[in-house]
């Protein structure tokens, strides 16, 4: 379904950034077997509000679709599951967290977060759709309701006593087309001196540094401060401090107290300054990055043909889903790249959406040495980099897609 009127203000007359042409759900991995069936495809339009400076996509594929089973494991990331101890450790120390605290986290997946705060003895609760996720942090120790958090679950949690000191929302505030009601129950189950610390990728990195391949269905918006304070203003939360962290490509981490309990920190104050000054909220920012994209993808085709023409074999690393989403913008299939390694066993075996390649364990790096390895997964770039290193040191190469292609 097509929208039409912005998700967050209500204002029609969403403007174009970018169309990425028709493409399959980016995480829809799929078996050989589901080649016989039709595929799945949505056309894949970035868009902004004139009046909120909303960044946003065009089409509205239901939520049951994307998240009821999921193949993105987040402790499969050693660095991600670190970053996260680190922020868990910070909280329970400046607020004093305890056994008569609550932490609860929406969209907790594995419990990769919540189980540094349950091995510290304070009390968490996992908010989580797909089941299969959901049933791995439960068996883990993390508590988890195997739910899409809306704001009828969050009266129902704070109506029952389960009010929280802490409520995490990493990399899911993109995700969610009713971005007005979730913000809303974050503020319900807030205690009234809590903080809410949610992490989402950063639309200024994401142009400045050309990440255009994190552009796809599950993530319905793409945020800046301007767009997100609005957001939280109108929901009952204050943003009193932001951080940069490098996470993703570059995110925000927002921290939010109900509407009265805080106030916009120096911080704040500064970014949204910044955000001003450097014609964020204007066409011309994003008419400029759509044309980045198009030069983009000239160039990594170009690159790919002729190492082919020399009779190099070129794989890929990461089946995550920005790969699918470079792949299939830019039309690149199983005659240019031999296969994609990753390293989750979730999802060795399949195929990639849209282009079929198939996806194998990383260990075929080494046993079949491509000369040249396409890095899709880049936000884990130096992770992927150090454990690739036998592939490296006999002479592989990898290449990096953006902001600049680059062959390390």
């Amino acid at each position: 379904m097509k929208q039409t009127t912005c998700r967050g203000c209500g204002r029609s007359g969403l403007a174009v950034v970018l169309d990425l042409g028709e493409q399959p759900l980016a995480n829809a991995i799929l078996k050989e077997s589901d080649l016989a069936l039709p595929e799945p495809r949505f056309p894949l339009v970035m868009a902004y509000c004139p009046e909120c400076w909303l960044v946003q996509i065009t089409e509205n594929v239901p939520p049951e679709v994307l998240f009821r089973e999921y193949t993105y494991f987040s402790s499969v990331s050693d660095a991600f599951v670190e970053h996260s101890r680190v922020i868990a450790e910070r909280l329970i120390a400046q607020r004093g967290l305890g056994p008569d605290g609550l932490v609860i986290e929406l969209a907790s997946n594995d419990g990769y977060l919540l189980q540094h705060y349950a091995r510290a003895g304070v009390p968490v609760l996992g908010i989580d759709p797909a089941r299969n996720i959901a049933e791995v942090a439960t068996a883990r120790g993390v508590p988890t309701l195997a739910e899409f958090f809306t704001r009828d679950l969050a009266e129902e949690l704070a109506t029952t006593g389960r009010t929280a000191d802490v409520v995490h929302a990493n990399n899911v505030i993109a995700h969610i087309p009713d971005l007005n009601g979730f913000v809303a129950g974050i503020a319900r189950i807030l205690k009234p001196d809590g903080v809410a610390v949610i992490e989402t990728p950063y639309l200024r990195r994401l142009v400045e540094q050309l990440e255009f391949d994190t552009i796809y269905h599950e993530h319905l918006f793409y945020h800046s401060l301007t767009g997100l304070s609005g957001v939280f203003e109108r929901n009952g939360l204050t943003v009193v401090d932001v951080e940069m962290i490098p996470v993703h490509g570059g995110s925000l981490r927002v921290f939010a107290m109900r509407t009265g309990a805080g106030q916009a920190g120096a911080a704040v104050r500064s970014l949204l300054a910044e955000e001003s000054a450097i014609g964020l909220c204007s066409a011309a920012y994003y008419a400029a990055f759509a044309g980045r994209v198009a030069a983009l993808g000239v160039e990594l085709k170009t690159t790919l043909a002729d190492l082919k023409s020399q009779g190099h074999t070129i794989a890929a690393y990461g089946a995550a889903a920005k790969g699918a989403v470079l792949l299939n913008a830019f039309g690149i299939g199983t005659d240019t790249i031999a296969f994609v390694a990753d390293r989750s066993p979730h999802k060795q075996g399949f195929l990639m959406p849209g282009v079929h390649i198939p996806i194998v364990d990383p260990d075929q790096l080494v046993a079949r040495h491509p000369e040249e390895c396409l890095l899709l997964a880049w936000n884990f770039a130096d992770e992927i980099l150090a454990q690739q290193a036998q592939y490296r040191n006999s002479g592989g190469k990898f290449i990096l897609p953006g902001p600049k292609l680059t062959l390390v």
